[in-house]
C-alpha cells in the first residue's frame, strides 16, 4: 500500500502539486454545500479532527449522512474494506 502511494504521488509534477495544496488550502467552498440537491453520505476516519471538515459538511449539506470510523487509519478501502462496501451499499440502497 505505501508503495502504490509513493508510485501515484510520483507521478505528479512539482508545480502542478504545488499549485493544487494552495487551492486546497485558500479556496472557501463551505457556501457551495447548499447546492447540493441529492442524498450524501460522508465517511471519515476518527483518527484525525473531524468537526471542523465532515462534520461541518454534513451540517451545510441537506440529507447528509456521516459516517466515521473510530481511529481507522487514512486508506479506508485497504484497512477497513468490507465495512466501507457494506456502508456504501447500504447508503446506495437506501
Amino acid at each position: 500500500m505505501v508503495h502504490w502511494a509513493c508510485t501515484v504521488s510520483m507521478q505528479a509534477g512539482l508545480r502542478p502539486t504545488l499549485a493544487c495544496a494552495k487551492a486546497f488550502a485558500t479556496t472557501d467552498l463551505w457556501a457551495d454545500l447548499a447546492a447540493f440537491t441529492v442524498p450524501t453520505l460522508i465517511i471519515h476516519r476518527t483518527a484525525v479532527p473531524i468537526d471542523a471538515s465532515s462534520r461541518r459538511a454534513a451540517k451545510g449539506i441537506a440529507h447528509a449522512q456521516v459516517i466515521e470510523y473510530d481511529g481507522a487509519p487514512h486508506g479506508l478501502f485497504a484497512s477497513d474494506k468490507d465495512r466501507l462496501i457494506a456502508d456504501v451499499l447500504k447508503f446506495l440502497r437506501s
